[in-house]
């Protein structure tokens, strides 16, 4: 799920410079001419980038954390189930209220970060996720079983928000892009890797192992400096200062970065801080009808009941050891999702989640009928063959795509004025419609296991038209650019006339 959904104000985005009206237009032709002359080209140049690829490497533990949470249930569910005698409610409560959890963690994750700094809402997440592990390892029933679940639920949810925030905040314009960009990866190869542990060792050996990213993560952070922009914000000069020293190498001349800093933040303070309210103005409905939809595109199409149960569906399907399909289903998604962070940029957005969608409602469409023919017993042998391609096929196309493209759009199609509360808002309807497909994808599978695809399918067509009728190009575009295309075309919504 995740992830490019907080590009903060407070990020040092140059499209976020971009999207400031009156306010901040000096400071951005500062910030072109700072970029563009050859002494801050020859700055960046010599500025020592280990810290800020020590700083990474910690921080992004929590993304791998994020994606252990995830994994964990998918390979887990045929054990748990036996060993502590839970019925199918009690088991979808179980996989679900991960999603509760992290939806109250990245509501609250924003004022947590701004109150004891990014470190400190780091550390916080590691303590809960490992307070949430331990609950699980020695749960002897669906209580203890639901508190930890939902403790780890709550620690991702913080991470889904600090964790970019943070690298964002601390890297070097020229390595701001690729080394965000390792967020969303780490996820995936988090989830990758509890499907393939979980194939071989116990749910509750599994469990210890996530305890693995929350001790780096925690040691880790005593290595590192805290935020220099959230240091210059809550106004600790001196510690802003050393900071950035540090993550810019003793040698680095940093007092243009300063400087920048510093006007920047300053201007932003100067600025109104946009209410719920005013996100239904009929200058930003457009944005937000966009994002919204797109968020609900996303989780609608199933993503979170396929893959916190992809063992029981090959198990369904007749699959004689589920683990094979799951070790292929995680192989699939690191080197695809590598594939479209390359695309993204060279394709353009809406094509690339219009051939994302495309692919999901193939893959479903070919899922849901290998059950059909299963329940109908017509062509048995290849029943599994095609359950475990629909599905292989959904999770490739999810990657490329539907995954991490929503949350790129969703970050461009802002106004810097609205930019938290919409998130804020569109980051709430994500986790809600992702506790909805985690909770009932086993009673709709009970219900029709090629109705509960063939309805993902569907979702997947409305995807398609969805972005094809309201959602704009944003490759290439500047935010003002991406504005005005989408408050001239709000005008033509029936909904605003």
């Amino acid at each position: 799920m995740a992830i490019e959904q907080y590009k903060d104000v407070e990020n040092g985005d140059n499209q976020g410079l971009e999207d400031l009206q009156e306010p901040l237009v000096k400071l951005e032709k500062k910030v072109v001419s700072y970029e563009d002359s050859e002494s801050d080209e020859s700055v960046e140049s010599s500025c020592s980038i280990a810290m800020v690829l020590l700083s990474t490497s910690v921080a992004v533990c929590g993304s791998f954390e994020f994606g252990s949470c995830v994994g964990y249930s998918a390979p887990t569910q045929s054990a748990i189930r036996e060993d502590l005698g839970l019925s199918l409610a009690e088991y979808s409560m179980f996989g679900s209220i991960l999603t509760i959890g992290a939806m109250l963690g990245a509501i609250t994750s924003g004022r947590i970060a701004d109150f004891i700094g990014r470190k400190g809402a780091m550390r916080m997440s590691a303590i809960f996720c490992i307070a949430g592990w331990l609950a699980v390892y020695f749960s002897n029933g669906a209580s203890c079983l639901d508190m930890g679940r939902f403790f780890t639920g709550y620690g991702i949810g913080v991470f889904s928000y600090v964790v970019p925030i943070f690298i964002a905040e601390i890297a070097p314009k020229h390595l701001r892009g690729g080394l965000t960009t390792l967020n969303q990866l780490m996820i995936v190869v988090g989830a990758s890797v509890a499907f393939l542990i979980g194939t071989i060792v116990t749910w509750r050996t599994l469990a210890l192992t996530g305890l693995v990213p929350c001790i780096v993560l925690f040691v880790g952070l005593f290595l590192i400096p805290e935020s220099p922009r959230w240091l210059a914000k809550v106004g600790r000069e001196k510690d802003f200062h050393l900071a950035l020293q540090k993550l810019r190498g003793k040698g680095a001349d940093i007092s243009r970065e300063v400087a920048e800093i510093q006007v920047y933040i300053a201007t932003l303070q100067s600025l109104p801080k946009a209410r719920m309210v005013d996100l239904f103005q009929r200058k930003y409905i457009r944005s937000i009808i966009i994002g919204v939809g797109l968020m609900v595109s996303q989780q609608f199409s199933g993503i979170n009941g396929i893959s916190f149960y992809v063992s029981e569906t090959f198990a369904s399907a007749g699959l004689s050891s589920g683990t094979t399909g799951t070790i292929a289903y995680a192989c699939v998604q690191v080197p695809i999702t590598l594939i479209g962070a390359v695309l993204v940029d060279k394709s353009g957005r809406r094509p690339l989640i219009m051939v994302s969608a495309t692919g999901t409602f193939l893959g479903c469409f070919l899922a849901g009928s290998s059950f059909f023919l299963k329940a109908h017993n017509m062509f048995p042998e290849f029943v599994p063959l095609m359950a475990v391609t629909g599905v292989l096929i959904f999770i490739a196309s999810f990657s490329i795509g539907m995954g991490a493209v929503p949350w790129l759009i969703m970050s461009e199609i802002f106004p810097i004025d609205i930019k938290g509360a919409a998130g804020s808002l569109v980051v709430l309807v994500n986790w809600l419609g992702a506790w909805a497909i985690s909770y009932t994808f086993n009673f709709l599978m009970n219900w029709s296991k090629s109705g509960t695809f063939f309805i993902y399918s569907g979702f997947s067509v409305l995807t398609i038209l969805f972005v094809a009728k309201l959602v704009p190009e944003t490759k290439g575009k500047t935010l003002e650019e991406i504005q005005a295309c989408i408050n001239s075309d709000s005008r033509e919504l029936p909904i605003l006339k």
